[in-house]
């Protein structure tokens, strides 16, 4: 993965609408990876995020959780859980190419294409400025914010 800049992309999220590059201008801006809705991995690690939100929002930054489930799946989530920060769906899995993010996993021995549970931090000119790989669930959130609440 040799992205240094966030692409121009369009997030579609949750609600029907899109976020683009330019509407993230201006702030810090934490885009996570993850594998799917609902499951039980994901849904700590949404909460999590939803947790911190307010302290997030102290710090001028904003968060966007991505998977390939699609807008449908996403809305129910974020309702079920009270997720109170964007999720953007990626389908077709072009944004998860463009991250470096779709990779081949192995359980019990079989192989498939999947998500590589990843986070990617840029600064308010959306510069990559810290990334984590094969993210733990466990306190991930509190270590996102702990790094952006040092350069504030």
């Amino acid at each position: 993965m040799s992205i240094k800049k966030l692409p121009n992309i369009k997030f579609l999220v949750a609600d029907d609408s899109f976020i683009s590059k330019e509407d993230l201008l201006g702030k810090f801006l934490v885009i996570y990876f993850y594998p799917k809705d609902d499951t039980p991995g994901c849904t700590k690690e949404a909460i999590d995020f939803s947790s911190f939100k307010k302290k997030f929002d102290k710090i001028d930054t904003n968060i966007i959780g991505i998977s390939r489930d699609n807008l449908n799946k996403h809305q129910k989530f974020k309702e079920k859980h009270s997720i109170n920060f964007e999720l953007a769906t990626d389908e077709d899995g072009k944004i998860c190419e463009q991250f470096g993010v779709w990779v081949e996993k192995s359980m019990y021995g079989r192989k498939y294409m999947g998500i590589e549970r990843s986070t990617f931090v840029f600064d308010k000119d959306l510069k990559l400025i810290n990334s984590w790989r094969n993210v733990k669930v466990k306190d991930h959130a509190l270590d996102v914010y702990n790094f952006l609440s040092k350069l504030v």
